[in-house]
């Protein structure tokens, strides 16, 4: 069932129900007072009869003790008065004696040949006073009224269901343009969809889908970068690896082997820099990591050396970690922190420790790991480009994704890496991560 559907069978079911539910109460009460005004009515007309019989002359009573008087019938009404003695003195009907016999007072019901009658006796200085009415046409002018009454609400229920349809499809025609708007779009636009003269129940809609879309299109984005920077980088070895199997296949000896032994390291090179790709391709999307491993510093720490395959001589350490967990997975930590050693030691110069430290900073809830080697350093020029993919300084070996791969994990898990000289020689590379707090 659509939504349109669904909101005019809604809003056209309640409006019928408080519609009807008015009515019949405005009806019910209608027929109380409409009962009420004519008994009140018929009460006051043996009032008035007995008010004006007591004002007749002493003969017109005369006249009345030897026949009864005829009073002008009025139009649905009957009335008949008795003497103390029981006798009719005056009536409207001479056929009614049976209905306007008197009898008990106040308001009765009495039937005669089918017909009923509303009846009230009155008593007033020994008179008798009975007036009645017909009930049928009581109910006919009743259902006159009815009828009278219930128009103009049929008028306005059927007015009322036409300005809801007209409401409910005025109402609903933004999500209709909506529909149509992307439809329209070609399957490769990504672009925001306009909020311009858009309701407000529908902006947090659209610019979810505007999120959606954004998010599609830097996922894109990335496929598109990791097929060129694949393309690119894998290029090279592959030319490389080609090139000293052909020459290994045309020599011998020691030549052939050589060949073979640059062509082996070509491919190690190859799968490094497959790694390092895939890492970094995770690390930008949404791939989760989390394995339910704490991240504790000193694990971290001790994982990561591990890593490097160097004598852990080479490293000079503090004595005691912070007692911290850090707030992301430890895959991705270790990761961070082993590309920072192995970087420190490819260009830390041979034999100089690469010193590796932690501090806690509490009141911000981060950690800053710092890794510093010992090494010739870097100029300003190179230090601001130090973290972009596949940079390299002059002469230098490696992929150029490592430090790459740091900042995309800092960047994810709202931290930052920094790179300083400090005083005397070497580069500093500084990893700030947040903590998880209850430690």
């Amino acid at each position: 069932m659509s939504l349109r559907t669904r909101l005019l069978l809604t809003l056209g079911l309640t409006l019928a129900l408080l519609w009807g539910l008015a009515a019949a109460w405005l009806m019910r009460d209608l027929e109380e007072q409409f009962v009420a005004t004519l008994d009140q009515r018929l009460a006051q007309s043996a009032r008035m009869v007995a008010g004006l019989m007591a004002q007749l002359p002493e003969e017109v009573w005369l006249q009345a003790d030897r026949r009864a008087l005829s009073i002008p019938p009025i139009g649905g009404l009957a009335c008949q008065v008795h003497s103390p003695r029981g006798e009719i003195m005056a009536r409207t009907h001479t056929d009614l004696e049976t209905i306007l016999a008197a009898g008990e007072r106040g308001h009765t019901f009495r039937e005669e040949g089918g017909v009923t009658w509303r009846v009230f006796t009155y008593e007033r200085g020994g008179l008798t006073i009975t007036t009645a009415d017909r009930m049928d046409e009581r109910d006919q002018l009743l259902a006159d009224v009815f009828k009278v009454a219930v128009v103009p609400f049929a008028v306005a229920l059927l007015g009322s269901m036409v300005a809801l349809w007209l409401g409910v499809l005025r109402g609903l025609a933004p999500l209709s343009r909506l529909r149509d708007s992307l439809a329209r779009r070609h399957p490769d636009a990504l672009a925001p969809v306009a909020t311009y003269g858009v309701p407000m129940e529908l902006r947090p809609l659209i610019e979810t889908l505007n999120g959606l879309l954004a998010r599609i299109q830097q996922a894109i984005v990335r496929e598109q970068r990791f097929t060129s920077d694949a393309a690119h980088e894998l290029k090279t070895p592959l030319t490389a690896i080609k090139t000293h199997l052909q020459v290994a296949g045309r020599v011998e000896g020691e030549a052939a082997r050589q060949s073979l032994a640059y062509a082996e390291e070509g491919v190690g090179r190859l799968a490094r820099i497959l790694d390092q790709l895939l890492m970094l391709a995770r690390v930008e999307g949404r791939v989760q990591f989390e394995d339910g491993e704490p991240s504790r510093v000193a694990d971290v720490v001790e994982l990561a050396l591990r890593d490097t395959g160097v004598d852990p001589g080479c490293f000079a350490l503090p004595e005691a970690w912070p007692e911290v967990d850090l707030a992301l997975p430890r895959e991705l930590a270790v990761t961070a922190l082993r590309n920072l050693v192995d970087n420190a030691l490819r260009h830390g110069g041979e034999g100089a420790p690469v010193t590796v430290t932690a501090r806690l900073d509490e009141a911000a809830g981060e950690l800053t790991l710092r890794v510093r080697d010992r090494g010739p350093g870097v100029d300003d020029k190179a230090l601001a480009q130090m973290s972009q993919r596949f940079w390299r300084a002059s002469k230098q070996r490696g992929s150029g994704l490592g430090l790459a791969i740091v900042m995309a994990i800092a960047e994810r898990f709202a931290g930052r890496l920094e790179f300083a000289r400090p005083d005397g020689e070497g580069l500093e590379a500084c990893l700030t991560v947040p903590v998880k707090a209850g430690r």
